[in-house]
């Protein structure tokens, strides 16, 4: 499409973008938050995140399927409709005070996200050239950034607010008190997820209505030249190895923006102070999309975009796990600046020549997702484990826990290798076997 067509769609595609950064990114003011009123230990408060992202991994499939019935803007309607109805589902679990409803309810959104972005990121890339890919996801990735960090902001403030009175009550009161402390903290998520319930359910009648072209990727596959075109997906290592790359980037990307805050307040930080930690994760984010935007592809290839960004994320691991205090949280904050530019280089060096193929790909990269439900909790495993062996070894306890906790960080330093490898070596590899 040209410029003219296109500029209408990417707007409307951006508020798309916008809608799930909101709700993807107040999983980091939900993980503390559940962690108090469920009484859960660090890997137990991050199935937060597993319940939002393993969904990815049982829908990704059955959405392009779905996509491929009922076309990309319908998909998009149905998805916002879905996350409205897993909003719902928050307010009996505040009643209840279950921890297992609430997962439900993250759960259920999940799989809406995973309808709208699976609709939404193949749609964004094809409805211009493929060289610019990267500059239209990562205008989309502002939307999604300013949104995560709007709701991170908001979302800290209504259900962060006063949590550390609250669990320096919980030490001196009755069994009936607590329940009454814990119950009254739960209840706070009512307005917000009903208000949030229903702007979703009317986005979703509206962007029935929205002016979006249909679209489709060339049908036509880029290696016409070759003896035997492909027939399957399988057939493509670079689209296998860029899901794998995409696993690991997005596990990344959750455990630099949903365990700041957590990280935060095992380092001694008020949960007043930590709430605004995310942010500070999403602006760096938001900044570093800026410069992708102009940047990507007049100056800078897409490649050379994801091999800086992997480097820059070995480098910020390492200082994390190599300071403290505040210093180690704006490393972690600035993992932003190392993760802003892969997901929107990843995508069109996946999808480039795959033709009839997208739809199916799409999945896979939007499966690739899950790595956001396995790699966080297992950082909250790894902590656990290094708590306990430090406090073992007589290691005071708040001082374990912030040892644990920035320790654990080198998780990280695979993640971004296997990023490095894909931009390197992995999106060439079109054959599993060479001539």
């Amino acid at each position: 499409m040209n410029k003219k067509n296109s500029t209408i769609p990417i707007i409307i595609i951006a508020g798309v973008f916008f809608i799930f950064g909101f709700v993807t990114w107040i999983n980091g003011a939900l993980i503390p938050f559940m962690k108090t009123i469920n009484e859960l230990t660090d890997a137990q408060s991050y199935l937060v995140a597993s319940a939002s992202y393993i969904s990815f991994v049982v829908m990704a499939l059955p959405a392009s399927y779905i996509l491929n019935k009922i076309g990309y803007k319908k998909g998009m309607s149905l998805g916002l409709i879905i996350m409205a109805i897993g909003a719902l589902v928050f307010i009996p679990a505040a009643e209840a005070r279950t921890y297992w409803v609430f997962l439900t309810g993250i759960f259920i959104q999940g799989i809406g996200m995973t309808i709208l972005q699976t609709a939404a990121n193949p749609y964004i890339t094809i409805l211009g050239p493929i060289e610019s890919g990267a500059k239209r996801i990562a205008i989309m990735g502002i939307a999604n950034k300013i949104a995560g960090a709007l709701g991170s902001l908001i979302f800290g403030a209504l259900l962060l607010s006063g949590i550390d009175d609250v669990q320096e009550k919980l030490l001196s009161v009755t069994s009936e008190e607590k329940n009454i402390l814990l119950n009254s903290m739960a209840d706070s998520v009512f307005i917000p997820y009903l208000i949030m319930a229903i702007v979703l359910f009317l986005l979703g009648i509206l962007i029935r209505k929205a002016p979006l072209p249909q679209i489709e990727a060339d049908e036509i596959e880029e290696n016409i030249e070759e003896e035997n075109i492909k027939t399957n997906i399988f057939q493509f290592p670079n689209l296998w190895l860029g899901v794998l790359a995409l696993f690991f980037y997005v596990g990344a990307e959750v455990i630099a923006g949903d365990t700041i805050i957590a990280y935060g307040i095992s380092l001694g930080f008020t949960g007043e102070e930590a709430k605004y930690f995310t942010t500070f994760t999403l602006l760096a984010m938001i900044a570093t999309y800026i410069l992708g935007i102009f940047l990507i592809p007049k100056y800078i290839k897409q490649k050379t975009a994801l091999v800086a960004s992997a480097l820059l994320g070995i480098i910020f691991s390492f200082c994390i796990i190599n300071t403290t205090g505040y210093t180690s949280i704006l490393f972690v904050a600035a993992l932003g600046i190392a993760n802003a530019l892969v997901w929107p280089a990843i995508w069109p060096l996946t999808l480039k020549g795959l033709g009839k193929f997208t739809k199916t790909a799409s999945a896979l990269l939007i499966m690739a997702i899950s790595g956001g439900a396995i790699i966080p909790p297992l950082y909250g495993k790894i902590v656990d484990a290094k708590k306990y062996e430090l406090i073992t070894n007589g290691m005071q306890e708040l001082e374990a826990i912030a040892t644990a906790s920035t320790n654990s960080y080198w998780l990280l330093i695979p993640c971004y290798v296997m990023i490095l490898f894909y931009a390197i070596k992995g999106h060439k590899i079109k054959n599993w076997t060479k001539k």
